[in-house]
């Protein structure tokens, strides 16, 4: 027999104690990404690469045409799972193994299936996170992105039992030699530098430099729910206001995803020839954003790595923290900088740039 959650028609989302280690969820609505998306996530974060922002560009250097903005692929597929695995979630917490399979481009469409990896109770009893994989794939079956990430979710009932015990044991990074397959060949004779907007290309950044990205921007209430709404993601604590104000925060807070975007859109100036997010190797978000914050980055080179088989690009190894009204040109103030209460996002990934 059916329990009354399952005779239901309107859903509720999945608590805590719905969850089971090794559970594939297949997530709802396909959705098939056109050139008006990257418009409109252009010009909500204002990003400047060239290379998703000029068809001449990308074909020049061997795309067919731009390719979709990278962290809107992400989004999209992040949107797809959130009815799913976190609508009645606490907070996202953090990512690890992500990687960008295959370029998407406008007239792809998008699934996302997730398959549970970890559980773990919290001492309180009245949330646990957890850990997923999930997938995003193109129309025709093969992946253009996985990641974990690992969310705290609420219970339904305190008293349930705990569903699992289990936290899986990540990598600490992605390795650069599975990033070959991120962007096809490009032309690097045919990569200019100037209509790029810069002429710094992979030599020119040394393992250890910091680069801030100067530039501020203030997130508007209006921006970051349109941004949320394009990606299809119908977490309440974004939106409803009715609600928030009531709880912990007494406002709506804004997707930590879009922290992510902005602090991409800024690294432009220092790295505008990372035309590439080729993985996601650890990110967590440190503190939560409201609108009317003021958001800055900067970046750290980690590494650089030679990708097998490839001479046309480079990988570069990046650690991007992001701050609220505070300016980033005295950070680092010191090892540990990371806990500074401006604190919003750290994040490590690779980027391509070209040789």
């Amino acid at each position: 027999m059916l329990s009354e959650q399952e005779m239901s028609k309107t859903g509720t989302g999945n608590f805590f104690e719905d969850f089971r280690v090794g559970q594939l969820i297949q997530h709802a609505t396909p959705r098939t990404l056109s050139a008006g998306d990257g418009a409109l996530y252009q010009g909500l974060f204002g990003a400047r690469f060239a290379v998703q922002s000029s068809d001449a560009f990308a074909q020049a250097i061997g795309y067919p045409r731009a390719p979709i903005d990278d962290l809107l692929v992400f989004h999209i597929v992040f949107g797809k799972s959130v009815p799913d695995i976190s609508l009645n979630a606490v907070a996202n917490l953090g990512y690890a193994s992500g990687r960008f399979l295959a370029p998407v481009y406008p007239g792809d469409t998008l699934n996302a299936i997730s398959e549970v990896i970890g559980l773990k109770e919290n001492s309180s009893r009245k949330t646990g996170i957890v850990f997923v994989r999930t997938s995003g794939c193109r129309q025709d079956g093969t992946k253009a992105l996985e990641y974990v990430r690992w969310v705290m979710v609420r219970k339904r009932d305190e008293a349930a039992a705990a569903p699992g015990d289990h936290v899986p044991r990540l990598p600490q990074a992605v390795a650069a030699s599975t990033l070959g397959d991120a962007c096809p060949r490009i032309n690097g004779n045919a990569y200019d530098v100037a209509l790029a907007g810069s002429r710094f290309r992979f030599d020119d950044y040394a393992v250890g430099e910091k680069i801030d990205h100067v530039d501020g921007v203030t997130v508007e209430e209006a921006e970051h729910q349109i941004a949320t709404r394009l990606y299809q993601n119908t977490a309440r604590i974004h939106f409803n206001q009715f609600i928030e104000g009531k709880g912990r925060f007494g406002r709506r807070l804004v997707y930590g995803g879009h922290v992510i975007s902005l602090a991409r859109a800024l690294s432009f100036n220092g790295l505008a020839n990372a035309f590439h997010v080729a993985g996601i190797n650890g990110g967590r978000h440190v503190a939560p954003l409201f609108a009317g914050m003021t958001v800055f980055a900067w970046s750290q080179v980690l590494d650089k790595a030679q990708l097998p088989g490839r001479d046309d690009v480079g990988a570069l190894r990046l650690r991007t923290v992001a701050t609220k009204d505070h300016p980033c040109a005295d950070f680092p103030l010191k090892s540990g900088d990371e806990d500074h209460p401006a604190v919003l996002l750290e994040l490590d990934y690779w980027v391509l740039m070209p040789r």
